[in-house]
Order: structure tokens, then C-alpha cells, then sequence
């Protein structure tokens, strides 16, 4: 299995993807993202970096069939009701998109997008809301996500929402690697919590 995401990820960066980018497309850390990279480097055969402890999730059979999308979509918004009333989903982009149109959808909610510090080329020091969908000024709104792994990201998103007036009641994710029942006060909802034993 190493093996093959030392490969992926290498043919990733091949492609001019970023560390965040290729981190978001085999969902793992930035840190094991470096780690991947870093065993195809001939210089660094030698001095090895402790490996990372971390879990590669695979959640294709789910993104690859649109009904398989819209009955998780539909878990996760039924999640997010034991919370309130929801005014806007803000998808975390790139995996968490699809998850939150679809629940924006079944809530009856508007749609807005977070773009992560992670893609970004000069990783400033906050992700962005994008202007090209909806104002989330005042408005109570989940955070969507396919897998929090450090919880940088959704932790950024939570701050990002809150500086534009937002009221974030929940964060929604298929897989919780962290295992984690809130961050910044927000709950966390996940249909799959992975808690690490020992």
C-alpha cells in the first residue's frame, strides 16, 4: 500500500498539483503528503523521516455513483438537523463540494464554498469564502467536508465564517480521522469516526 501512494503521489506533483491538493485527492495529512514525496527523493534515501501516522481513506465507490453521493449527502443533512435550522451549507473545496450542494438541496439552504489555505499557491494565512456563491453574512451554516485529518482545515473554515458574520452551528464530514467531538465549540458530525486504540 505504501508503495502505491508513493507512487500516486508522486504522479500527482508530476501534474503540478500542490502538497495541499495532492493531500486533499488521497485524503491524508500534509505531513504524510510530504513523507510520499519525499521517498521518491534520491537524496533522502539515505536520511529517512519518521513516517507519519496517518490513514489513507478511499472513499471512491462512494464518489464515483451519484446516488451513492446523494444517500450519504442525505445522512449527513439529517445530521446536521439535530443542530437547527440551517440558512447556508459551505462546501470545503474540492471533496466537500458535492456533499454540500446536495445537502444545501435536501435543506432548503443556500450554497457557499471555502477554499482551503491548503490550495493556495502562496498559503496565506486564511482560506477564502468565494464570492461566486452565496453571502453567508448572518446566517446560521454547516461546514461540509469529506475527511478531517488534522482539523486545520475545517478549523480555518470555522474562523473564516465567523470573520464574515456567520453563525456556524455544525461541521459535517463522512470520515473523522481525529476522532473529535467539537473544534472551535462547533460540533462535529461524522458518519465515521476512526479512534485510535492504544
Amino acid at each position: 500500500m505504501n508503495s502505491k501512494l508513493i507512487e500516486k503521489a508522486s504522479e500527482l506533483r508530476n501534474k503540478g498539483l500542490t502538497t495541499g491538493e495532492i493531500a486533499d485527492e488521497l485524503n491524508i495529512s500534509k505531513d504524510t503528503t510530504q513523507w510520499l514525496i519525499m521517498q521518491r527523493t534520491p537524496v533522502n534515501k539515505n536520511k529517512q523521516k519518521q513516517k507519519p501516522d496517518d490513514f489513507a481513506i478511499n472513499w471512491k465507490t462512494i464518489g464515483a455513483s451519484s446516488s451513492r453521493m446523494q444517500y450519504i449527502s442525505s445522512a449527513l443533512a439529517d445530521l446536521t438537523l439535530e443542530e437547527g435550522v440551517v440558512d447556508a451549507v459551505v462546501g470545503i473545496s474540492v471533496s466537500g463540494v458535492p456533499f454540500a450542494t446536495m445537502m444545501s438541496d435536501l435543506l432548503d439552504a443556500e450554497l457557499a464554498v471555502f477554499h482551503p489555505v491548503k490550495h493556495m499557491k502562496n498559503e496565506s494565512a486564511q482560506g477564502a469564502i468565494s464570492n461566486n456563491f452565496a453571502n453567508i453574512k448572518n446566517k446560521n451554516v454547516v461546514i461540509v467536508d469529506d475527511v478531517i485529518t488534522s482539523g486545520a482545515t475545517v478549523t480555518d473554515a470555522i474562523r473564516v465564517c465567523e470573520t464574515h458574520g456567520a453563525k456556524p452551528i455544525a461541521v459535517t464530514v463522512l470520515v473523522d480521522k481525529k476522532g473529535i467531538n467539537d473544534l472551535e465549540d462547533v460540533p462535529v458530525k461524522s458518519l465515521i469516526k476512526i479512534n485510535k486504540v492504544g
